[in-house]
């Protein structure tokens, strides 16, 4: 199906809108001047009816009528559209004017249903309208009126309007052509000025169409915009920001996965080809095997991190929320974690509590992952706090260890995914093995819950707190690509 033109659209629109106003205009001045004229025909007619009947009751017989003719006739004479006729009691006629044959038969109609009596008063109520033998149009009144001797004769009073007929119809005709002039005037000067008016929509379009991967930094400039398409170019903007933001995140997320999935990887081929110099001994096999395990492992939790990440940004993830006792399920990960801090030498305190609701897989996932990295960064000997602290809006959990101090202008960074706060990539000795996507993980899950993730640090301590409002929020969480 074919696509319509806005402007053709606008411009058909604006012609039919004024079609319409003059149909209207021209309806009411048709109307208007049809009623005028006739008014003033109707008028005439009335006055000549008048004034016949009252010269007619001044005179004494027929004889004095016919005699008088012209008298009478007087009242019509000046205007040849007017016609007279006057009959006897008994129809026949006495004389007559200015009527055609095909007039005199309008006279017995007349007479037979509009007939005023003679002591009626004439008024516009009597006229009627009839046609001629030749289909014009005719109006007129019969009066009767009495004369001295007490005889009665009809008066009829006629009117031809061929010439309004003819006058309406010009009119009419001029309405007609001033409508369809007007019509097709707005129709091209709407054309002209919507396609004007669309211009900075054309422009706006091959903005964007210049719009590409590498050129995402463009932004829509349209010199003087109007003001209904500020805040769409604004939004565009917006929009071309969010996007080139998330390329360049997601280009940043492949090369940290790149390169972190090119250590154990280099690490496995390493050992690999070592082992296969020479011959070597079962000890020597089983040392290799179990060192290939160890990346395979790190590689197995980089890539369930990764799909973990990805099945959560996805609109149908689903959670099983419940009410947890926050004290319970931070002692059970610290138990878990109990071998492993005491490998690394250090403590594992749990204070605070209450009750939240929210996913009980999710939270202890969140709670594992701040609890693995305050082991990698806590030196021997130390203590790690984990800490339930309810208000009235919310439940904080803290993660708090005592180790380095974090610079302040890469709290904002801890919890990009791959990004280490060593620029070195280093792991720490203790602890297992980083795979740069824990606390990414945390923040995902924190949004999934209408959370809030943020990290502290100063010289006493470095602190990772989980905020869980009371009223969890309707999820949405930001999108950012996934590889």
């Amino acid at each position: 199906m074919a696509s319509r033109s806005l402007t053709t659209t606008l411009a058909l629109a604006f012609a039919g809108t004024t079609i319409a106003v003059f149909a209207l205009a021209g309806s009411v001045l048709y109307f208007a001047l049809e009623r005028q004229v006739t008014l003033q025909d109707d008028s005439e007619i009335v006055l000549a009816a008048r004034h016949t009947r009252r010269l007619a009751n001044e005179l004494q017989s027929f004889a004095d009528v016919r005699a008088h003719a012209d008298r009478l006739t007087s009242q019509v004479l000046g205007n040849a559209t007017l016609s007279m006729d006057v009959r006897d009691a008994n129809g026949n006629p006495l004389f007559s004017h200015n009527t055609a044959d095909d007039t005199t038969s309008l006279v017995e109609p007349l007479v037979a249903t509009q007939r005023v009596a003679p002591s009626a008063r004439i008024t516009g109520r009597a006229i009627v309208e009839a046609q001629r033998g030749s289909g014009m149009p005719v109006r007129g009144l019969a009066a009767d009126a009495s004369l001295a001797d007490g005889s009665a004769v009809t008066i009829v009073i006629a009117r031809d309007m061929t010439d309004r007929w003819l006058l309406l119809d010009h009119y009419r005709d001029r309405l007609y052509g001033a409508g369809f002039g007007g019509m097709l005037l707005a129709f091209l000067m709407s054309w002209m000025l919507v396609h004007e008016s669309l211009r900075p929509l054309r422009q706006l379009a091959a903005h964007a169409a210049g719009v590409t991967v590498d050129r995402l930094h463009a932004r829509m400039e349209i010199d003087n915009a109007p003001r209904e398409l500020a805040s769409v170019i604004a939004s565009l903007n917006a929009m071309l920001e969010r996007l080139a933001g998330g390329f360049q995140r997601m280009s940043q997320y492949t090369a940290d996965l790149a390169h972190d999935m090119r250590t154990p990887l280099a690490n496995l081929r390493g050992s690999t080809e070592v082992a296969l110099a020479r011959p070597r001994s079962a000890d020597e096999y089983r040392a290799v095997l179990e060192s290939n395990l160890e990346e395979c492992e790190r590689i197995s939790r980089m890539i369930e991190s990764v799909l973990f990440l990805a099945r959560a940004e996805h609109p149908q993830f689903v959670t099983r929320m419940k009410a947890l006792d926050v004290h319970e399920e931070l002692a059970r990960v610290a138990d878990y974690f109990e071998g492993i801090a005491d490998d690394a030498g250090v403590q594992v305190r749990v204070t605070g509590g209450g009750e939240i609701r929210a996913d009980a897989e999710l939270f202890r996932r969140a709670v594992s992952n701040l609890l693995a990295n305050a082991i990698r960064h806590t030196p021997r000997g130390r203590e790690i706090e984990l800490r339930a602290e309810e208000s009235a809006d919310s439940l904080r959990v803290t993660v708090a260890n005592q180790g380095s101090h974090i610079d302040p202008t890469r709290l904002e960074r801890v919890f990009d995914r791959f990004y280490r706060a060593d620029p070195a990539r280093h792991h720490a000795p203790a602890g297992p093995a980083s795979t740069g996507l824990g606390l990414a993980i945390v923040r995902t899950i924190m949004e999934l819950h209408g959370g809030h993730a943020y990290a502290e640090s100063d010289d006493a301590s470095t602190r990772f707190i989980l905020r869980f409002p009371r009223k969890s929020a309707p999820r949405d969480p930001i999108r950012l690509p996934v590889i």
